[in-house]
């Protein structure tokens, strides 16, 4: 081995990541291998009807990262294809959390800029025979469809004429039948196995306004249809979709075969005219296995109910699995693409358990962010043999494995606060801190002692008073002396009053969704998910930016709250303990 690549050469290259072989990237490789594609184009397609999950995580970090990793490109479209349930403020929050994960989009579209199209490729399947006007009520096709062990029954409208099917179209399109009075369906196979090809709808009527086309379209696509064309449309050489869409794939592939973009440009022209490429391709849809993960719920509705009975505080509230709350939380973007990365892709679906995120945080962290010093539930400590007013600042180190975060000087003076836990009147057994009479280093300023506990009328312990030996401060002779344990403290005279919340799972059981006892996720909701208490930090940690994160040393791992913290009056959220404190639960 050359002096060039040894490991740790001063000037040596980072290793090249290990390369992913999950059964996606194999069939993408295969692709390009064989010449079927030249380039790679994905898309991450929400529906803006709700905030984006960590299950959202996982796809975003598959389909932007594929697009990387092959030197291909990864659209975002927005599935605004159901007015009634999309909001602009969902639309806002799924951006800001692509971008937070770090990724950035080829285009940003929406079903919606397509409706001229799809429109035209729904008169294009009436004229080919292949879709009907069906007048159905919805109870009334579900009643035709049949079962998984019968075959459905064809609707009485389903041999109009090409002309009669046209006609009631346009009026369709015209906004003249009321909501649910007409469906165009596709005309496929009423006896087929899959139930999703017994002539599924593909258009239906509501008179709803569109955040993006106001009211110029009264009736919509469906998402199967929409969804198919729409990637047709962009040139999506694979469409990457969780395992529940696997059942809908022939009736994606129905769809893009059928329409045809590639073969009719007339189709394909209102987009050209509005200034979009002319895209039109074959995409390959791909199934893979959703992101489970315990302790938690991921329904749309139940995260809702969350929200909206006041069970949490919002969308964002620190303890909810949505992007937005694992951001305030503390979550990193590194963390996020490690886990999704951990997690890994595969066809068979299982239930992830949640040390695995807070693993991939604690990893990030270790490296990423600074120390201070905290004081989460204070007790004082005074060091009487130090003169009233004492003051001097210490320097220390803001990241003992790496020299690149540089240091800070930290006051210290003759009150201090330490935590409450380290000093224990009676101790139990194997007791490494704080008793009276005992001896414990006091981070970085020497060794103290405890010689007098005062208590107030209940008996609590409200003060210790000790002696600090002037010999084991720094750099005196007596500095290494060897006691039992170390703690850590911030000077009562410097530190800042800070708001810490403490959080931790929103839920006490690993699988809140289970109903099998009769109850709901709403009785498994954990009452210790969150408390706040009022503690100490070192000026260096008040002063902090919002969103900065830091181990408070010997604690865990806490974020200046991107929303209430000021250098006036911090607020730190707690994102991870320092170790997994369920492992025996």
């Amino acid at each position: 081995m050359s002096e060039n690549t040894a490991p740790n050469a001063g000037n040596a290259p980072e290793a090249a990541p290990a390369e992913k072989r999950d059964f996606i990237r194999q069939i993408v490789r295969e692709d390009l291998a064989s010449g079927k594609h030249t380039a790679i184009k994905t898309r991450f397609p929400p529906e803006p009807n709700g905030y984006l999950h960590i299950g959202h995580a996982k796809s975003i970090c598959l389909n932007f990262g594929i697009a990387g990793e092959f030197a291909g490109v990864c659209n975002l479209r927005f599935d605004d294809t159901n007015p009634a349930k999309e909001d602009p403020e969902y639309v806002a929050a799924i951006q800001d959390d692509v971008r937070w994960l770090g990724f950035a989009w080829n285009e940003l579209r929406h079903a919606s800029d397509y409706f001229d199209a799809y429109y035209l490729a729904a008169r294009k399947l009436i004229t080919d025979g292949k879709a009907f006007v069906c007048d159905l009520s919805a109870e009334e096709v579900r009643a035709y469809r049949g079962s998984l062990t019968e075959p459905g029954r064809e609707s009485p409208y389903r041999n109009r004429s090409v002309e009669e099917n046209l006609d009631l179209f346009a009026r369709m399109r015209a906004g003249e039948f009321a909501d649910g009075a007409r469906t165009l369906r596709a005309k496929i196979d009423m006896a087929s196995g899959n139930i999703n090809l017994r002539d599924p709808a593909i258009y239906r009527i509501k008179h709803v306004e569109h955040q993006n086309t106001g009211n110029k379209w009264p009736i919509y696509p469906m998402y199967d249809f929409a969804h198919a064309l729409g990637d047709a449309l962009e040139g999506i050489t694979h469409s990457l979709c969780t395992l529940e869409f696997e059942d809908h794939r022939p009736l994606y592939d129905w769809c893009v075969d059928n329409v045809n973009f590639a073969a009719d440009d007339a189709l394909t022209q209102p987009l050209v005219d509005a200034g979009f490429p002319r895209e039109a391709a074959k995409p390959r849809q791909i199934e893979f296995s959703r992101l489970n993960i315990n302790y938690t719920v991921m329904s749309k509705r139940k995260l809702m109910a969350l929200v909206t009975e006041n069970l949490v505080d919002g969308w964002d509230d620190p303890r909810m699995p949505t992007l937005q709350g694992l951001r305030r939380r503390g979550y990193s973007p590194a963390a996020m693409r490690l886990f999704a990365e951990r997690v890994g892709i595969s066809k068979q679906n299982s239930l992830i358990d949640f040390s695995i995120l807070e693993g991939a945080l604690r990893e990030d962290l270790d490296s990423a962010a600074a120390r201070r010093m905290a004081v989460v539930e204070p007790l004082k400590l005074v060091l009487t043999n130090l003169a009233d007013g004492h003051e001097e600042s210490l320097t220390f180190s803001n990241h003992p494995k790496d020299e690149s975060f540089g240091s800070r000087q930290v006051p210290f003076s003759r009150e201090l606060w330490i935590e409450r836990e380290d000093f224990a009147e009676v101790p139990p057994k194997g007791w490494k801190r704080l008793v009276p009479g005992g001896e414990i280093r006091l981070r970085g300023a020497g060794i103290a002692r405890v010689d007098e506990v005062i208590k107030d009328d209940a008996g609590n312990v409200v003060e210790l008073r000790g002696w600090l030996d002037p010999e084991s401060r720094p750099g005196m002779e007596g500095a290494n002396r060897k006691v039992k344990g170390t703690i850590h403290w911030v000077s009562a005279a410097h530190a800042v009053e800070a708001e810490i919340r403490l959080y931790d799972r929103l839920f006490s059981v690993e699988n809140p969704d289970d109903e099998s006892e009769g109850k709901t996720y709403r009785d498994y909701l954990n009452p210790e998910s969150r408390k706040v208490v009022s503690g100490y930090v070192e000026p260096a940690a008040a002063i902090a930016a919002p969103e900065t994160a830091f181990q408070f040393e010997r604690t865990g791992y806490f974020v200046a709250d991107r929303r209430d913290h000021s250098a006036d009056k911090p607020v730190f959220n707690r994102a991870v303990t320092l170790r997994d404190t369920w492992a025996s639960k």
